[in-house]
């Protein structure tokens, strides 16, 4: 088998290997009342003073439209809440809720267990190329989004 074929084999079968088994590993128990998307619309909100529906909208690369279903269910189910900005209260900010924080982190820590997966079966000096490759296929999905 050459080495092109190769690569496009494992990107095809590790990109739907880590869709799947993402699902399993975050959707616990616990999580059973929402999506693995959820769990990514929650990332996008990330911990803090949380973000508007543009911006969260923007790092997951959907409209606002799109959004706002998930977002709807995510408030009635209490991961998290829609707050009026202070400064301009016109704008609508979504926060985690302590429920939505313990989600978040439990996110964090699937892919933390990933990472640490990868990085553990290199030597120190493949890091960098590992790193380089994987920016370069970034860089191709970024360029191919945009000849959208």
């Amino acid at each position: 088998m050459d080495a092109y074929r190769a690569i496009n084999e494992i990107l095809v079968h590790l990109f739907n290997e880590i869709w799947e088994l993402e699902e399993k590993a975050v959707i616990t128990d616990e999580y059973k009342d929402i999506t693995n998307n959820d769990m990514h619309i929650i990332e996008a909100v990330g911990l803090g003073k949380g973000n508007n529906m543009t911006a969260i909208a923007k790092k997951l690369k959907i409209t606002v439209g799109s959004l706002t279903t998930s977002m709807n269910s995510l408030v009635n189910k209490k991961y998290v809440v829609r707050e009026r900005s202070a400064e301009d209260r016109r704008v609508v900010n979504i926060r985690l809720t302590k429920k939505g924080e313990r989600a978040y982190q439990h996110h964090a820590d699937f892919h933390r267990k990933m990472t640490d997966a990868v990085v553990s079966a290199l030597q120190e000096e493949e890091i960098p190329v590992l790193v380089k490759t994987l920016d370069s296929l970034s860089a191709f999905f970024k360029s191919y989004r945009e000849e959208d």
